[in-house]
């Protein structure tokens, strides 16, 4: 990404809605896979950006790793005083075979040109009893500025990631759309943006705090939903649980 799209994310992942709801749905699956204590697990945050999900990761006690493939992605982790942050590509990861406990891919792999080859390196550095937890963009025909801003190479749907996971050697926990309660927001934002002159840029409008708040509650709710094994039929982002298959 662009230095300005991270400048954007480190300002604004510790609050904004969208941000909060996906960090909340996330930490929640890894609780309830691994077990509300992470003391001493070994997960990897993959591709973790400005670093707030490592920043709760390593703050329960998780013996957490943040890798990304921008050293100024990871400058920006060091100026929340984060420790074990590693420079490398999703594609290639710099971890022996069966490192980890978790790890954590939270929209990463759309911005890889080989997702399948990135899937085949969770898989190899994951214990045999690992799991992945991953989120994607979904559906093609939403592609706007927003993807070109991110430097996305596709969006995905469930099926689409399912399948990927499985030919790479996972098992499917569950896989379900997210961001469905808000899903016409996107749409209707998604419509308007490809209008809108200049540079493309990612979209995250500001909006008051009380609807913040709001809009936090109901990912939440959402999230919880998905947690307990709820799968929405449609949204904006695809959510895939999945471990390695036993051959």
């Amino acid at each position: 990404m662009d230095h300005a799209e991270y400048q954007r994310m480190f300002e604004r992942e510790d609050r904004y809605w969208w941000f909060v709801g996906r960090r909340r749905l996330a930490l929640g699956l890894l609780d309830r896979e691994l077990g509300p204590a992470r003391h001493g697990r070994e997960i990897l945050d993959l591709g973790c950006g400005t670093g707030v999900v490592l920043q709760e990761l390593q703050a329960s006690g998780a013996h957490a790793t943040g890798l990304d493939f921008s050293s100024e992605a990871l400058e920006f982790c060091k100026q929340r005083s984060l420790e074990n942050l590693v420079l490398g590509d999703a594609q290639a990861l710099p971890f022996g075979d069966r490192t980890f406990d978790a790890i954590l891919g939270l929209d990463v792999f759309e911005h890889l040109e080989s997702d399948v080859q990135a899937f085949r390196e969770a898989h190899r550095t994951l214990k045999p009893e690992g799991i992945l937890i991953l989120s994607v963009p979904a559906f093609k025909w939403l592609w706007g500025p927003h993807d070109v801003a991110l430097h996305h190479f596709r969006r995905y749907t469930r099926a689409e990631a399912v399948r990927k996971l499985e030919d790479a050697g996972f098992e499917i926990v569950q896989a379900s759309y997210a961001v469905f309660w808000l899903f016409g927001i996107v749409l209707f934002t998604r419509f308007f943006e490809k209008f809108r002159r200049g540079p493309a840029r990612a979209v995250l409008p500001r909006v008051p705090k009380w609807a913040n708040d709001l809009l936090i509650r109901l990912q939440t709710a959402e999230g919880s939903a998905i947690v307990r094994g709820m799968r929405w039929p449609v949204g904006s982002s695809v959510v895939v649980i999945a471990r390695p298959r036993i051959e």
